[in-house]
């Protein structure tokens, strides 16, 4: 099967990208073609050599042939675009339109794909629609935020939620949300949990002082609460540097990886609460996370929203356990086994859990976690379910 793939942001700096790139190589390891059509700003954009790519470029920092005279648009600001989708003009949204359909119709006479995977019931996806293939939808969470604040896309999304084939939730919560507001047919929406790259994403034993020092920290810490994400008001971070106020004695570390428009605001935050040990990283590559989850004693996950949590998973997978918000589909694979959940917006839930598993007042099995992960989590294991969806509805 030949299956073309269209997304709305880049393969890095994003949970969708990550997804995409994630069911296209598992895809491509069982056997099927595909194709991913992707905005990009830079030229020197992930290079995935299993994968086709697309590139439909857009301007950033280097002039680049073809490209779009904006940078491309974003829910909420991804670490290389601060444009969002609200803030485009009517001229933008048409050329925006017209680039990805200008990609589309290029990879169906070039590739020629059996069925279009559209990420985000959203423009891109209309776009998909207007060609004679069949089309499947995933909801990333993203495009649900987005459908409450911005009165002037519904029209575009209720479109998309009619005419595609079928729209794959990410989590349970996810599905019954897109249920409520786009579908009463019970068939048309159903749950793919997303999973994580067994390959990226494992335990392995590390030296923690030569990983400290590869990050610049010159410091040896024995207890360090990692956090991996986007530096958003939704990810909760500034929840994380108030419980941290209360958990910093010295010889605990709090490093937080990412980058995004809150970094200001929380650099201040940090100075305000007088913070001597936490350490913002900005951006990192995988094989880095994959040794800052290892490292670690606990990845707190403090979402005030969150569609499913790959980051949690993430960190299961290396044998670290989480302190995680009741949010979205967090509580689909996190129980009382691997991590510790609590309300959203508690600062003292997460303050206790936090310190329970760093004073080791509660203790998990690394090597259990990490197998829960790999058994019941890896991409691999939802490719064939997704290649049903796929059979279902090819014309």
């Amino acid at each position: 099967m030949r299956v073309l793939l269209v997304n709305h942001f880049p393969l890095q700096g994003s949970g969708s990208g990550v997804y995409v790139l994630n069911i296209a190589r598992s895809l491509e390891k069982a056997g099927h073609k595909t194709c991913i059509i992707t905005p990009e700003n830079t030229t020197d954009y992930l290079n995935v050599k299993d994968v086709k790519l697309h590139p439909v470029f857009f301007k950033f920092k280097e002039e680049i042939e073809g490209q779009q005279d904006f940078n491309f648009a974003c829910f909420d600001p991804h670490p290389r675009s601060s444009l969002l989708f609200s803030d485009m003009t009517e001229n933008q949204i048409a050329q925006y339109e017209e680039a990805f359909r200008k990609a589309i119709k290029e990879e169906i006479e070039e590739f020629k794909p059996d069925i279009i995977h559209a990420q985000h019931i959203w423009l891109i996806s209309k776009v998909a629609l207007e060609f004679n293939l069949p089309v499947v939808v995933t909801s990333h969470g993203s495009d649900i935020m987005g459908f409450q604040v911005w009165p002037k896309f519904h029209g575009i999304m209720h479109e998309v939620a009619d005419n595609c084939r079928k729209i794959i939730a990410i989590s349970n919560h996810s599905k019954e949300v897109i249920s409520n507001i786009f579908s009463k047919d019970a068939q048309k929406v159903i749950t793919i949990s997303n999973g994580y790259d067994e390959k990226i994403f494992y335990k392995e034993q590390y030296n923690k002082e030569e990983v400290l020092r590869e990050l610049n920290i010159n410091k040896n810490y024995d207890k360090i609460v990692c956090f991996s994400g986007r530096l958003t008001k939704n990810k909760g971070i500034d929840l994380l540097l108030k419980a941290a106020k209360t958990y910093e004695d010295g010889n605990t570390l709090t490093l937080i990886a990412g980058f995004g428009q809150e970094y200001e605001y929380l650099s201040n935050l940090k100075e305000k609460l007088e913070l001597k040990d936490v350490v913002f990283l900005g951006n990192r590559n995988y094989e880095t996370l994959r040794k800052i989850y290892n490292i670690s004693d606990v990845c707190a996950v403090p979402s005030r929203q969150e569609a499913f949590g790959l980051v949690a998973l993430e960190s299961l997978a290396c044998g670290t356990p989480v302190v995680a918000a009741k949010e979205g589909g967090i509580p689909d694979f996190v129980n009382d086994k691997v991590g510790i959940l609590i309300q959203g917006e508690n600062i003292s839930e997460l303050e206790k859990g936090i310190m329970q598993i760093i004073n080791k007042e509660k203790t998990f099995d690394s090597e259990y976690l990490a197998k829960y992960a790999r058994e019941n989590y890896r991409q691999d294991l939802f490719i064939d379910k997704l290649v049903n969806i796929y059979k279902e509805n090819l014309n």
